[in-house]
């Protein structure tokens, strides 16, 4: 349902695009934690996601991929009308960038040369967006009993990757610069995608709240 709530100002939520949000959000989540069970030889103290492309359900991947950047672009639709700042608006742009990033990552997945670009424009889109986003919902009135939650788990994606970055450089400080059991990567990249969909579902589900206010 779409409407506006005059006393919260709420215009046009799309409550469609946000349950589509929540949905494919949590698909993503389920399919990723299938994957634990599915190729166990990937150790997840140092594979990363990506990797999971090397083993024999590399389809299961990318269907994890294509969920996650569905419940990105979906969040986009639902939300699009609370945004009113610029930086929210900049924030809404990082959120269709990363929901083709990882549209990218399921079509050229660890084993294409351009795997390497797909995580660029997608990995460090969700934090810019999530920050933004969430900065500019939070001074909308509407949004305001949401600030503090959604500010709290958009400062986790930001946190997750800072982490795995540092977490990268010091093994790869330590082994020479070769990835490998040394270098504690793989939670932080699981973090990272876990923080990231987190995100998603509640501001989804925030908006689903608000419209039926």
């Amino acid at each position: 349902m779409q409407k506006v709530n005059s006393t919260t100002s709420v215009p046009a939520i799309s409550v469609t695009a946000a349950r589509l949000s929540i949905v494919t959000a949590t698909t993503a989540l389920i399919l990723l934690l299938a994957l634990h069970f599915l190729s166990p030889e990937f150790d997840p103290l140092w594979r990363m996601v990506s990797e999971y492309a090397l083993g024999d359900y590399r389809w299961v991947l990318s269907l994890m991929f294509l969920a996650w950047a569905a419940s990105y672009a979906t969040l986009y639709f639902a939300i699009r009308s609370q945004v009113r700042s610029l930086g929210g608006k900049i924030g809404l742009v990082f959120l269709l960038t990363a929901a083709l990033g990882e549209s990218m990552g399921a079509f050229f997945d660890f084993t294409h040369n351009l795997h390497g670009l797909a995580f660029l424009i997608g990995i460090p889109s969700i934090p810019i967006s999530a920050m933004l986003v969430s900065i500019s919902l939070g001074r909308n009135p509407a949004w305001a009993k949401s600030r503090r939650l959604l500010l709290w788990l958009a400062n986790l994606t930001w946190l997750s990757l800072a982490l795995m970055v540092a977490l990268m450089f010091i093994g790869l400080s330590q082994t020479g610069g070769n990835f490998g059991p040394g270098v504690w990567i793989g939670w932080p990249n699981r973090l990272v995608v876990a923080a990231s969909v987190g995100w998603v579902m509640v501001t989804a589900q925030k908006a689903i709240q608000l419209d039926s206010q």
